[in-house]
């Protein structure tokens, strides 16, 4: 980045902050309230995060130019224990977290004050604030600022749980939550607020099957009860040690890392030996609901970590199980090594017990025949689980070996078949994550029982019914999202909103044990924002922020002179605040990335439908996809993201934001690629130096491409405005860096030098640019001469006065004939001397006009236009050669769109006007170009190729 560039991006910013055209008060404007998805406060941002963020500041300052009174307010999301394990890394010294803080530019002296949590929290506040979001000038009220751990927050938090609890959307009951196993209680989901690794991962749960085998029992994990009445052996891993396990009365046999999550489900569990796997082969063991006795054999595929790292084996419907003993049965050496009678090996044979569409009796052997699998590992095998599984619970129901179950569908037997070994004793549930979780501190997540949790009844029916309605009126991008939120909202369920344990946050009203986890907190937020103010200010105390505050500022309940004796707040300022609300709300755009369509956008969806009133309820939606690394999504807590001062520093700030406008939809991931960024400061460059030509401009003469540049200046306005009708910020960026500049590069190409029509045209162009390049506009509006800050003049629009599509179609005819003169070059491979080109004979226009009406009026045919040509005597009398042409022009014009049809009944006299281009196509094309009619007999024509000439299509000689 140039020093001028810096200069001038320091320059802007200081001088908006202090003419403070980032702070919005009401007034009589239309209003229009924006905001992006506050970020988690666990690190530092990257570059990929001010992909969205530079959209929201871009489409703020398209509104503010286009005549609304715009809100932009930021804050940071510093709830849960993001901040807490930072601040524990530092107090341990470790070095890599050390390293990664000196890396991303935090001074070496502050890294000791970062050693407690609010200190890391008011920290990254400030790098937020001043290193991201000031250093990109964006125009955000930084007066409403607010973070989720200030009292005043809490207050409002707190109020809002109230009100979930009044209509009936708190509920109380046992539940078995992900918990890192030091910090407590964690969410998992995409957004990985909580966590380092798992955002995907889903809880599991499994039913413990007790298989009685001497003075222990044999635990296994299944996640298909329904399948226990198929079962034939009994699978351990026997190069694996098992822990003996006292659970009441009963010794269990399980893997040692199913202990180490059990405990956290199982009161008073405790190890009371080992035992080694090779030394349970052979035994037999009492199946549960069956009770038979089946085989205990080896399996190198029953892994320790996966549910209890014993497996029992139903070879019907589970691939894996048929294929392993198969190749047992086979294994003679294997049967010898583990002592293993043969005959009674070779005697097995799978049960059928689902009858399941598509598939015979035995579907997992049908299965591993038909794919041909010979071998246990084969990755095929888990997509054959996969379909089998699928298939078998919707569509297959229990055969006669079920028992009392026969004939009932798997997937209401399954249930019914779990709930009857736990009631028998036979089964017990075991919940476990399906992929590794690892905490934000470095630990493993588990299932941990919590007895006594809160949630949020996100699946009342009423609540969801009434979101999606709204939902379906609201302006939700991408097209997308706005069809598949109705299933997500559906979805979205019960969600446990409070948790204990070392975690920043607000305590919960109702119970202050808790804590209100992160996406719970971050819901209402928006509507705070019009508060935060009046607290950050010093005209409000947390302590005021009651429940008939928030009742009624918020609500519209109760009478002001109450409450400003309830509360110690003036009437006056009551009133203020909320109308302040009921001016700025409801929120038109939230912006936030896709990790936000599952999670936050519901939850923000639901609450604000189950809290606020209709009339506050949001309008709009934005996703915006990620900016990527070569290895996937950039993560700021797993590091490999250029910090972005860095990258600020190196490209410029206007750079990025050109970047992240124009490098590809919002709902596209993009790879960061600096080849690309490069290529946008080149961009810049030229657009610097297009201006300064034509700021040089002095001549007087209005030429026919002026009228053509002002026209086309109205047009790419009016394409810009409907484009901006869906925030189309790459639609924007696309016609002011690319074909704007394209335009006035042809303007002076083709000799235009009109002060007047320059300066016209500059006063659009720089104003075109301030949304997304608002530095450099800003510096190009000062040397032109514009009055006040670019950024907060008008929005240029289409003028009518200055729309001319003769003008433009004209011009558009002169590059299309150029075009066909540089490709015959190009052909040939001429050096051209002389170019003839030859305008059409009259009688071709005069066929041609017959066409164009007859297809304007929709009685376009060949036989139709043939028949009016005919009927013209002076047309009749040329025979053949007029019908051919009226079918050759027929057959053309029937091919056309509406728009093409509408530009060729733009009259153009194509002989005046490449007569008047002649002396500038000469000088381009470096050679005599002369303009003949083919009506002229006197007219050099050495080829006879006048005779080839058609409207909008003239014939062209090199020499």
């Amino acid at each position: 980045m140039s020093e001028w560039t810096a200069q001038i991006e320091a320059k802007w910013q200081e001088r908006w902050y202090a003419a403070k055209i980032n702070e919005s008060e009401r007034d009589s404007r239309p209003k229009f309230m924006i905001i992006f998805a506050y970020p988690g406060l666990t690190g530092y941002l990257h570059v990929g995060h001010m992909r969205g963020y530079t959209y929201v500041d871009a489409i703020g300052r398209y509104m503010r130019m286009s005549g609304y009174n715009v809100l932009f307010p930021v804050g940071t999301h510093a709830t849960g224990n993001g901040a807490i394990s930072l601040a524990k890394r530092i107090r341990e010294r470790d070095q890599k977290t050390i390293d990664y803080l000196l890396a991303n530019g935090c001074p070496p002296e502050k890294i000791s004050e970062l050693d407690d949590p609010v200190s890391v929290v008011k920290f990254f506040n400030q790098v937020y604030v001043n290193q991201y979001w000031k250093r990109f000038g964006f125009l955000s009220d930084w007066r409403r600022f607010t973070s989720t751990i200030n009292p005043d927050y809490s207050k409002f938090i707190q109020w809002q749980f109230r009100k979930l609890h009044d209509a009936g959307l708190l509920i109380q009951k046992p539940y078995y939550a992900p918990a890192c196993v030091e910090c407590g209680p964690v969410a998992v989901d995409a957004s990985e607020t909580d966590i380092s690794k798992g955002g995907t991962a889903e809880t599991n749960e499994y039913t413990l099957l007790k298989f009685k085998c001497e003075d222990f029992y044999l635990v296994a994990a299944t996640l298909r009860p329904e399948t226990v009445y198929g079962q034939v052996n009994f699978w351990i891993n026997p190069d694996v040690e098992y822990v003996k396990i006292r659970r009441g009365d009963e010794t269990w046999v399980i893997s040692r890392p199913s202990f180490e999550k059990m405990k956290y489900q199982k009161d008073g569990l405790e190890i009371v030996g080992t035992v080694a796997g090779a030394d349970l082969i052979g035994k037999m063991a009492l199946a549960p609901v069956i009770h038979r006795q089946i085989p205990v054999l080896p399996a190198s595929f029953a892994k320790p970590e996966v549910g209890t790292g014993l497996v029992t084996s139903v070879p019907s419907d589970a691939p894996d199980d048929w294929i392993s003993l198969k190749i047992l049965q086979d294994d003679d050496a294997a049967l010898a090594k583990y002592h293993l009678d043969p005959e009674t090996v070779k005697a097995i044979k799978p049960i059928p017990i689902i009858e399941t569409k598509g598939y015979g009796p035995l579907p997992a052997v049908e299965m591993i025949e038909r794919l041909g699998i010979t071998r246990s590992g084969d990755p095929r095998l888990d997509e054959a689980k996969k379909a089998i599984y699928k298939d078998g619970f919707h569509t297959g129901k229990m055969n006669s070996n079920a028992g009392e179950f026969s004939g009932l569908k798997v997937e209401e037997a399954k249930e019914l078949i779990k709930q009857m070994m736990i009631k028998s004793g036979e089964a017990e549930l075991f919940f476990d994550l399906s992929e590794e979780v690892v905490c934000r501190c470095g630990r493993p997540v588990v299932i941990k029982k919590v007895d006594d949790q809160w949630f949020i009844d996100y699946a009342n029916a009423a609540l969801t019914e009434n979101t999606k309605a709204h939902c379906r009126a609201m302006h939700i991008l991408p097209q997308e999202y706005y069809v598949n939120v109705q299933g997500v909202l559906d979805w979205f369920r019960e969600r446990a909103c409070v948790r204990q344990g070392n975690w920043l946050g607000t305590r919960f009203p109702y119970d202050d044990k808790w804590i209100i986890e992160a996406i719970s907190d971050s819901t209402l937020y928006p509507v705070y924002y019009l508060v935060a103010h009046y607290y950050n200010c010093g005209q409000l105390t947390a302590d005021q922020m009651t429940e008939a505050f928030f009742d009624y500022v918020l609500l519209n309940k109760g009478e002001a002179s109450e409450v400003s004796k309830k509360t110690g707040v003036s009437a006056e300022l009551l009133d203020r605040i909320k109308q302040d609300v009921y001016y700025w709300y409801p929120l038109d755009i939230n912006l936030g990335g896709k990790e936000h369509m599952t999670v936050h956008f519901p939850a923000f969806l639901k609450n604000h439908v189950a809290v606020l009133p209709e009339q506050l309820w949001p309008r709009g939606i934005f996703v915006n996809w990620y900016v990527t690394g070569k290895l996937g999504k950039i993560s700021k807590s797993k590091g490999g993201a250029e910090p972005i001062p860095d990258a600020a520093g190196r490209f410029g700030v206007d750079t990025l934001r050109l970047y992240y406008a124009h490098i590809a939809a919002p709902f596209a991931d993009v790879e960061w690629d600096e080849s690309n960024i490069v290529n946008y400061s080149s961009r810049i460059d030229r657009v610097l130096r297009t201006i300064e030509e034509l700021k040089g401009l002095g001549g007087s003469e209005v030429k026919s491409v002026d009228r053509w540049l002002l026209s086309r200046m109205s047009n790419r306005a009016a394409a810009i405005q409907k484009a901006m009708e869906e925030f189309d910020l790459r639609k924007l960026a696309n016609e002011v860096y690319f074909e704007t500049l394209t335009d006035l590069r042809w303007y002076m190409r083709r000799g235009g030098d009109n002060k007047e029509t320059a300066a016209k045209a500059l006063q659009a162009w720089v104003r075109m640019m301030a949304p997304i390049t608002p530095h450099i506009a800003e510096e190009m509006w000062e040397g032109i001469g514009g009055e006040g800050f670019v950024s907060k003049a008008s929005y240029p629009v289409a003028a009518e006065g200055d729309i001319d599509p003769p003008a433009e179609e004209a011009e558009q005819y002169l590059e299309d004939v150029m075009t066909d003169v540089n490709e015959i070059l190009r052909v040939t491979g001429i050096t051209p001397k002389r170019v003839l080109i030859y305008t059409t004979t009259q009688w071709k226009k005069d066929i041609f006009a017959i066409a164009l009406d007859m297809a304007k009026g929709k009685q376009l045919s060949v036989p139709g236009v043939t028949k009016a040509v005919m009927a013209r005597d002076d047309l009749k009398r040329r025979g053949k050669e007029s019908a051919d042409f009226a079918r050759k022009i027929a057959e053309d014009l029937l091919k056309r769109s509406e728009n093409e049809l509408a530009r060729l009944s733009i009259d153009i006299d194509e002989q005046a006007y490449l007569s008047d281009a002649a002396a500038f196509l000469s000088s381009d094309m470096g050679c005599e170009v002369r303009v003949c009619s083919a009506d002229d007999a006197s007219a050099p024509d050495p080829q006879k190729k006048s005779r080839a000439a058609q409207p909008r299509r003239p014939a062209i000689f090199v020499e």
